[in-house]
């Protein structure tokens, strides 16, 4: 089912941001309110630790069977699975009240944002395309910047109500709303709406293939997936294999990024503390000092990303390496915070910059497919993360580890030219295809 944005409609650039504003929402709702669903499910703390890992274990299938169902049902998905989350939480609030139902709920909850993360990544990959704009990293952006505010709001809340229902209902409030925003500004594509958005992809990959040298040898089979049929027919042999080459190398270096960022916003309190006898309030500083530097290098850097995404791999992996090797052998807290900021300036823009390069030249029809692969292989880097942090820092000390997460940001670092030999590849053989298949048989995935 082909889907496309609201022309006509002021507000549909805005529907990435509503989406990724609710995810953040919900996240940060959780983050906050883990302490009141321990307590109100009576576990100890290694119980609730293995609780916390079926997170993973939900949403990893989620991410691999929703980006085909986006393909197929399109992008109005997007807000249904977000308002879902919500609900999802209020659900696990409500009845999680001993082991086995908070294995099931959180189970289910790690279900609905793998799909909502699939979708929504979907979401502004298709309007970035559509429109030229930096949408992927800016709504990430909005993300991180959504998680902070809304941590805060848990925290007053709880401070008032002691209650994990009313925690998760007040976020549901939100999320919910955002989700139907996310509804009322996309919807199946009419055939009126055809010609008007095939002239808006043109200009869009005009502006790109003006500003981004690296990527015009993708302008050839971009022109033929705009007129393609969106989610329909055999995928095309020739170039199908690199394809999947290209995104799988994409999400594995993903997971690298991934599990760095992971490693800085999970431990950093941890190195304040452990490191420089911080107090638990000074300590708090730097995972806020992380998050608050990451929204704000997502929403200035969003530009060079899309127009430069190569160089933003680069310059952003050297940054985190350096931030790193600062933060392992800082002498004093103030330059510890300094690394750890630095770290985030560098971190915050690789996946973004990865989703956004690697889904650009990706017809309409398949982007679902093509966000579950590099996402599911990414987030296993995530879920990797902190136990690869705890092994080096159980070996060699908590600031020494962070040597560890720089050799992450390294790899990325030099994973970039293979990266974009992969991508020429996959490119010049979907070219060939064209040329040979002609319009009546433009290629797919």
């Amino acid at each position: 089912m082909s889907t496309m944005i609201i022309r006509r409609a002021g507000t549909y650039r805005a529907a990435p941001f509503l989406g990724f504003a609710g995810f953040g929402a919900f996240w940060g709702v959780w983050g906050a309110t883990l302490p009141l669903l321990r307590a109100q499910a009576g576990v100890s703390d290694a119980e609730f630790g293995v609780v916390l890992l079926f997170i993973g274990a939900g949403a990893l299938p989620a991410m691999l069977l929703t980006g085909r169902l986006v393909d197929a049902l399109g992008l109005r998905v997007t807000g249904v699975l977000l308002a879902l989350l919500g609900v999802m939480g209020v659900v696990l609030s409500a009845a999680a009240v001993n082991y086995p139902a908070l294995c099931a709920g959180i189970l289910l909850t790690g279900a609905g944002s793998g799909a909502a993360d699939v979708a929504l990544n979907t979401l502004a990959a298709t309007v970035e395309k559509r429109t030229g704009r930096p949408v992927v990293t800016r709504s990430h952006a909005a993300f991180s910047a959504t998680v902070a505010l809304s941590s805060l709001g848990a925290g007053a809340l709880t401070a008032i109500a002691d209650s994990l229902l009313v925690n998760f209902a007040a976020g549901a409030v939100v999320v919910v709303a955002l989700g139907l925003a996310v509804v009322t500004t996309t919807r199946p594509a009419r055939a009126q709406d055809a010609a008007a958005c095939e002239r808006q992809d043109a200009a869009a990959r005009e502006r790109q293939n003006a500003t981004a040298p690296e990527r015009q040898n993708a302008a050839a089979p971009e022109r033929q997936d705009a007129a393609a049929p969106e989610g329909r027919g055999e995928p095309a042999r020739p170039g199908r294999r690199s394809w999947w080459v290209a995104l799988v190398m994409i999400g594995a270096i993903g997971a690298f990024a991934f599990a760095a960022e992971n490693a800085y916003q999970s431990w950093s309190a941890v190195l304040l503390t452990d490191a420089f006898t911080a107090s638990p309030a000074l300590a708090a500083v730097a995972p806020a000092a992380f998050a608050t530097t990451a929204a704000l290098t997502r929403f200035a850097t969003g530009t060079v990303t899309l127009r430069r995404p190569i160089a933003t791999l680069v310059a952003a992996s050297a940054i985190a390496t350096g931030g790193g090797v600062l933060t392992a052998f800082a002498p004093t807290l103030p330059l510890a915070l300094g690394g750890i900021v630095a770290a985030a300036v560098g971190t915050s823009a690789l996946f973004p910059t990865l989703l956004s390069y690697g889904l650009r030249p990706v017809p309409d029809g398949s982007r679902g497919r093509a966000t579950s692969a590099i996402s599911t292989v990414a987030y296993l880097g995530y879920l990797a993360g902190p136990a690869y942090f705890g092994l080096l820092a159980d070996a060699g000390g908590v600031q020494r580890t962070f040597l560890g997460i720089a050799a992450l940001t390294a790899v990325v670092l030099a994973a970039i030219p293979a990266l974009k030999r992969a991508d020429s590849r996959a490119l010049v053989q979907v070219s060939r295809k064209v040329a040979s298949a002609g319009p009546k048989a433009p290629p797919s995935w």
